[in-house]
């Protein structure tokens, strides 16, 4: 009978997953990496590491780019902090829970160095059945021929939300893959005027409960003009029920005019995440 901290294989992805169903919507990540991985550390670029009382998993810490814990409780965000410092940290993120990425961090902020940027108050949203308002029609999946002009919009999000181009580094070419790989998915949605994107989202992961969004962007000059409400109303039309039954995202706190354009068009906070940038 397993007891205490383990790194987690294929052999204990049923396990796992009865885990992750306990809050299904908020462990969308952790579920979608799960399925697509099989907990196989040659797929997941990491570990996953499980606690056990009793012979139960009771929680989990997702370690590869995103240091992820899953349902974890102060005891064990803790005690997965105290063996994640013991090797040299490799994640470029700490995200979830707010009380489990708080505890973790308790522990490691004396070890790690401290992050560029600290998030502590993000609501965790979800939007379950039709949303509030009427859907752009303008609003569609968008194609490989896109590309070219939804590429740059990318690059302005992810630089105006991280505060750091996603091209430093030359890293511009890894970049345009995980774009062209949302796109060829079907995972990317866009609204375009005069060859220029005015609205976009994507779906980051997809699991039985959930499609997690991410990248909602309107440009500065159109911010106010009802684009992101009904550009997101949308994605749930284009998502629900194709890719899952329900969508979720989590917002910085400070961030009200997307927190009221989330709002409107039918999402509810669920949650409190937080997430520290190294």
């Amino acid at each position: 009978m397993r007891e205490g901290l383990h790194v987690l294989g294929s052999e204990d992805l049923e396990d796992f997953l009865v885990l992750t169903a306990l809050d299904p919507v908020v462990n969308c990540f952790a579920d979608y990496r799960a399925r697509t991985t099989r907990l196989d550390p040659r797929w997941l670029g990491g570990e996953v590491w499980g606690r056990y009382d009793g012979g139960r998993l009771t929680a989990a810490c997702h370690l590869g780019a995103n240091l992820v814990p899953i349902q974890a409780s102060a005891d064990d965000a803790r005690a997965f902090a105290e063996r994640a410092v013991r090797r040299p940290r490799s994640v470029s993120t700490l995200v979830g829970p707010q009380a489990a990425v708080r505890a973790f961090w308790d522990v490691a902020a004396a070890t790690w160095e401290a992050p560029r940027d600290e998030r502590w108050d993000q609501p965790h949203l979800e939007l379950i059945g039709e949303p509030l308002v009427e859907p752009d029609p303008e609003v569609r999946v968008t194609t490989k021929a896109d590309l070219e002009t939804l590429y740059p919009a990318c690059v302005a999000m992810y630089s105006e939300e991280v505060g750091v181009s996603p091209e430093r580094g030359g890293s511009s070419a890894l970049y345009r893959a995980r774009v062209t790989q949302l796109v060829s998915r079907g995972w990317s949605f866009a609204r375009f005027e005069d060859d220029r994107v005015v609205f976009k989202a994507e779906v980051a992961c997809v699991s039985p409960a959930a499609a997690q969004i991410q990248g909602v962007w309107v440009p500065p000059d159109r911010r106010g003009e009802g684009l992101a409400t009904r550009g997101m109303a949308a994605v749930a039309r284009l998502v629900v029920p194709e890719l899952a039954p329900s969508l979720s995202l989590y917002v910085n706190e400070w961030n009200e005019p997307a927190r009221r354009a989330y709002e409107a068009c039918g999402f509810r906070q669920t949650a409190t995440f937080s997430t520290l940038m190294f």
